[in-house]
């Protein structure tokens, strides 16, 4: 296997152009640009906040949360949050990763072979920042490499929450038949885009600026490895508290059958299927998965995690440099 990268300068330097012009529109809020490096290359964080804080938050004030730690779905990086930051960031500092191996402004140097690595590569990150006691989300591909960095590194992450998180089946025809219709409907002029999005349940189409990269990004190789289906002592593995919102529509599992392994494995997860939705639960619901990452995980003095199913179905390392 060899490192993801774009095809040639001329691609990257269009893709790079792109991404810092939506950046400047679209991030609603001051920023820190970091470059950490580890041993699979550098990771650029886009850093929004109260500042870096590296205890667990006391509810006491600005800034006393923890820190919010976003990794974005397969295809995508930091930018796919842009709706999330101004809301989480008031209280909590955000940091707002491109996954090394994914189009984004993180550079790749070595191979990234499987869930192991990814899981390393999260912990030298985690480490080069200066984090812990991390509220972790990941989405999709994002949330199948923070459950694989919480198998093998536990105790770094106070809190997980998994938006539709890969890992629970095999990759099949159903994802790259969503993955396919979603990209031909991008394709498809402005005003037939709703309707479009409606029929392949993928809102993701509807944000222009962002489909605009990622044609930008069409000049990039992919090379980071597929998801593996965690085993039932992979799940019982995980030991920080974890909630899971998955898309009743989803293109990459069945939802209800997910749930059901989830409660019995996890008993102590939340665990919420949202009616409705399909893979791009990110952008088909942005204000319900903030307010439930703002929620999680529950105060120290409460009773232990809910497990709830709604019925949808049917219906330290090396230091990092800031670029200012």
């Amino acid at each position: 296997m060899t490192v993801s990268e774009f095809k040639n300068a001329e691609a990257a330097d269009r893709f790079h152009v792109g991404y810092e012009q939506l950046l400047a529109k679209l991030w609603p809020a001051s920023r820190t640009m970091l470059d950490v490096p580890t041993r699979f290359g550098t990771t650029r964080v886009v850093r929004t906040g109260p500042g870096p804080r590296t205890g667990a938050g006391t509810g006491a004030g600005p800034g006393s949360g923890d820190p919010i730690v976003l990794l974005p779905a397969s295809g995508g990086n930091a930018l796919m949050w842009h709706r999330y930051v101004e809301a989480l960031s008031r209280e909590h500092t955000v940091y707002a990763v491109d996954t090394v191996g994914e189009p984004g402004g993180s550079v790749q140097s070595a191979p990234i072979a499987d869930g192991r690595d990814a899981a390393a590569w999260l912990e030298e990150l985690l480490i080069g920042l200066g984090v812990t006691n991390a509220h972790i989300v990941g989405c999709s591909y994002g949330g199948w490499i923070a459950l694989k960095h919480q198998i093998h590194h536990p105790g770094r992450a106070a809190g997980l929450t998994l938006v539709d998180p890969a890992g629970f089946a095999e990759v099949g025809w159903r994802f790259y038949r969503w993955v396919i219709l979603g990209g031909l409907a991008g394709l498809a002029p402005s005003p037939l885009r709703p309707r479009l999005a409606r029929a392949v349940h993928n809102s993701a189409i509807l944000d222009s600026d962002l489909m605009t990269l990622m044609r930008a990004s069409m000049g990039f190789r992919r090379r980071l490895p597929k998801t593996d289906v965690l085993t039932d002592e992979d799940l019982q593995a995980v030991q920080a508290p974890a909630q899971f919102l998955l898309a009743a529509r989803s293109a990459i599992h069945h939802s209800d059958q997910v749930a059901e392994r989830i409660g019995r494995l996890l008993p102590a997860a939340r665990v919420e299927v949202i009616p409705g939705t399909g893979h791009a639960l990110s952008t088909d619901e942005p204000e319900l998965v903030t307010d439930r990452i703002l929620k999680w995980p529950p105060p120290q003095d409460r009773t232990e995690p809910s497990h709830q199913k709604d019925d949808g179905q049917g219906a330290a390392g090396p230091p990092l440099a800031a670029l200012g």
